[in-house]
């Protein structure tokens, strides 16, 4: 009599598990993510995805990567459509800046942040390789529009760094729920900013 075959147990890609890790933080916040119940979610143990990302830090930051990889293919495809770098500039701002409380990006990004300070200097780098992406970008579109006259004379790379440090303190207080600062409300805020320092001076956001 033959044996019956033993079939392997087949681990799901590597996206499904980190679209699984984003889709619990954003139904239930990062508190949920647990190895254990992540493996549930995708059939597989928590030593599986210990052997595949080796702690919760790396499968956090391999999520972070996830998403951002996702939300660069979005700002790609805004940045280069055929319109006004202004109107592209709004367009980078509001996908910038978070969707409310407990977005699920902004939640991640700031969990891994907060615990970049004991992480590996090759961790770090990953995460700068992040933020150098939007920077990037957002120096490109400023010089565009200075070039084209559109903006004001402005350095393209110490504006970006100004405007991104604007954007990043509203995008915490409207990702923590600060009171006073909603997400309409910073985005009136980088907008206000914008035509009083960037925008010809009879042109608004």
């Amino acid at each position: 009599m033959t044996p019956p075959v033993r079939r392997r147990n087949i681990a799901p890609p590597r996206e499904s598990v980190l679209a699984a890790a984003m889709a619990t933080i954003a139904e239930h916040g990062l508190d949920a993510l647990t190895m254990a119940g992540l493996g549930r979610d995708v059939g597989m143990s928590s030593g599986h995805l210990l052997y595949y990302f080796g702690t919760k830090d790396e499968l956090l930051l391999r999520t972070l990567e996830w998403s951002e990889g996702r939300l660069g293919a979005e700002r790609a495809a805004l940045l280069s459509r055929p319109a006004p770098a202004a109107e592209r500039l709004a367009g980078y701002v509001e996908l910038y800046v978070p969707d409310g409380p407990r977005d699920p990006h902004w939640t991640l990004w700031l969990e891994v942040w907060n615990r970049s300070a004991g992480a590996a200097e090759s961790a770090r780098a990953r995460q700068s390789a992040i933020e150098g992406a939007w920077h990037r970008d957002l120096v490109a579109l400023l010089a565009e529009g200075v070039s084209h006259g559109e903006f004001r004379p402005v350095d393209p790379d110490r504006f970006a760094v100004r405007l991104r440090a604007l954007l990043d303190g509203l995008s915490v207080h409207v990702a923590v729920a600060l009171p006073g600062t909603d997400r309409t409300q910073a985005l009136a805020h980088v907008h206000e900013f914008l035509s009083d320092s960037l925008l010809p001076e009879e042109e608004g956001f």
